[in-house]
């Protein structure tokens, strides 16, 4: 029930780091250019404000986002804790075993060579 809760999360907070990181325009403009010329400044700081808050926002996000999925790896459900050997090993140990051919006895020496 926990991995499926921390599944969500991840999608919420990834949509909003595509949406805070859309917003931003890395060459000045995005969210913080439509606001306008000097009147924006008077409102809350203007331009600054509102890059300095999408980039906070974004650094929050992403933190957010690699905690989550860092958390999430300790809430999967996991069917065989207990069996830790792999299904190649199980293979490998069950199957049965198969005598070697006889080889060919190379200790006598051919007269032919000779």
């Amino acid at each position: 029930m926990s991995y499926f809760l921390f599944l969500i999360l991840i999608i919420i907070v990834s949509l909003l780091l595509i949406l805070v990181i859309m917003v931003q325009n890395p060459k000045g403009g995005g969210l913080s250019s439509s606001f306008g010329g000097s009147g924006a400044q008077s409102i809350g700081g203007g331009v600054q404000s509102t890059t300095n808050f999408l980039d906070r926002s974004t650094w929050t996000l992403s933190i957010i986002l690699f905690a989550l999925i860092l958390l999430s790896n300790f809430s999967i459900p996991r069917n065989n804790a207990i069996d830790l050997k792999s299904a190649t090993e199980t293979i490998v140990n069950e199957r049965e075993t198969v005598e070697a051919p006889p080889t060919l006895d190379t200790s006598i020496e051919n007269d032919s060579a000779n």
